[in-house]
């Protein structure tokens, strides 16, 4: 379903964006709440809040509010005739990321993990071997919520740098660090906006449509710049790598640095290889220079930061339908195994299967970002361990090819990860509300999510069925 076939007047959309966008603020703006971990330091320093300590249900509600008219707008803005100017969107969307920045984040508690780690280099302790419990009665540290107070850091040479970097310029103030980081997100956010902007300006659908995707994209907001997560740099950095595919060395500079950040945005770099497949000196190039930097990267950081990588790549997250897999087969096997490996094969046949049917609509004729494209949506829609942030890599790369329903698809796919996270932390939430986890993201969400697999690869072998009655082309099927 595309733009050509509904008449969505423009301003319906664009008044639920809007209102997306505003609810998502209004929710940091609001400050320490369920939604908003509180950020001890001095009052004068940013992030900066109203400190008005609103009721839980009130700030999770304005959330789901955020959520369901952000998945309508982007979806009514894909399918509208009418819709503003791309570069109105835009604006819309940079204006948002630099305010989100100067408010305290909101909707999970990772950046007080990333503040700690970071506070671990500055304070000479590993962040790849320790905990926030190894630095008792720490400023910093003691404001890591359960369960990540005894977990290492799980992310690449790059993002401890970045994190030991907001340490030292934030020093004894988490308020101050946080904000540091804020700013690095938040210009990580906007940057990879313009690029796509750049990338797509000579065709105004285009433009459009990446505009809606990514930089007005309130569900992106809501996660990667309010939410303040660290795969906005990742998804920098693979954007970055694929528009500056003419130019190897910096293609590959920019490859090292993205899996340095996340190591699974390393999917990315299939794209270019396969652009760059007939052309064996050049692929040798930008792979040598990739390796080198994520080699420098970890030896700088040393092999201990592995491990915690490693373990975590076994996990099976609670929304994710794998979940329900685990748990037929411990009703039918037996309860005495967690079943993981059984679950990593099983996830890399679904990884096949959707990456396989993706190309067969393709034609075989596909570019490097398409590439890109296919393993990373068969990524986030079969790995057993998802949280609504990874699709921001999907997004990214998305923007960058052809206008097709995986762009509903994968909104869809937000959407209801968005609901079953709603919120991804775990302090000062009501009991009444336990139904939220219970409910939703235990039963519900992992269902769908099924539910929406299985819609990818039949309309994908849909797709291929019309492709082939009809003349060959490299734009991906609608």
């Amino acid at each position: 379903m595309t733009a050509q076939t509904w008449r969505v007047p423009g301003w319906i959309p664009v008044t639920a964006v809007g209102a997306s966008i505003a609810l998502t603020i209004v929710i940091g703006l609001l400050g320490p709440s369920a939604m908003v971990p509180a950020l001890a330091g001095p009052g004068w320093q940013p992030p900066y809040s109203l400190d008005a300590r609103p009721d839980p249900h009130l700030v999770i509600a304005l959330a789901a509010a955020a959520i369901v008219l952000g998945a309508l707008g982007c979806l009514g803005l894909l399918l509208s005739r009418s819709a503003p100017s791309a570069r109105a969107l835009v604006i819309l969307g940079c204006a948002a990321a630099g305010l989100l920045a100067f408010l305290p984040p909101s909707g999970s508690a990772d950046h007080l993990n990333y503040a700690a780690y970071g506070r671990m280099v500055v304070l000479g302790v590993n962040p790849y071997t320790h905990g926030a419990l190894d630095l008792p009665g720490d400023p910093i540290a003691r404001a890591v919520e359960r369960p990540w107070q005894e977990e290492p850091s799980v992310y690449g040479p790059v993002a401890t740098g970045v994190q030991a970097l907001a340490s030292w310029v934030g020093g004894d103030s988490l308020r101050l660090t946080i904000f540091v980081l804020a700013l690095v997100n938040a210009a990580a956010f906007v940057a990879t906006g313009l690029l796509i902007d750049r990338f797509t300006r000579d065709d105004p659908a285009r433009r459009l449509r990446a505009a809606v995707l990514w930089t007005a994209n309130p569900l992106l907001l809501y996660h990667l710049v309010a939410g303040m997560h660290v795969d906005t740099l990742a998804v920098a950095c693979m954007v970055a790598a694929l528009v500056a595919g003419a130019r190897p060395a910096a293609s590959g500079v920019l490859l090292g640095l993205g899996v340095a950040v996340k190591v699974n945005a390393g999917l990315v770099a299939l794209g270019p290889a396969w652009e760059l497949r007939r052309r064996p000196g050049r692929l040798a190039l930008v792979a040598s220079v990739a390796l080198a930097v994520v080699v420098a990267g970890y030896l700088i950081v040393g092999t201990e930061a592995v491990g915690p990588m490693t373990r975590t790549s076994k996990s099976v997250s609670l929304a994710s339908y794998w979940k329900l897999v685990q748990g037929w087969l411990q009703a039918i096997v037996g309860e005495g195994s967690a079943y993981r490996e059984e679950i990593q094969i099983g996830s890399l046949v679904v990884l096949g299967l959707v990456a396989w049917s993706l190309f067969r609509a393709f034609r075989g004729v596909v570019s490097g970002n398409e590439v890109a494209l296919v393993v990373v949506v068969a990524y986030v829609f079969a790995t057993p361990y998802v949280l609504p942030w990874y699709d921001g890599l999907a997004f990214g790369v998305l923007a960058l090819a052809a206008a097709s329903a995986l762009d509903g698809l994968l909104v869809a796919h937000l959407f209801v990860l968005s609901l079953a996270y709603l919120p991804a932390r775990q302090d000062l939430q009501p009991s009444d509300l336990g139904w939220l986890v219970t409910v939703v993201r235990s039963r519900i969400a992992p269902w769908t999510l099924l539910v929406l697999t299985a819609a990818l690869v039949w309309w994908a072998w849909a797709a291929a069925a019309r492709a082939r009655r009809r003349p060959v082309s490299a734009a991906l099927p609608r």
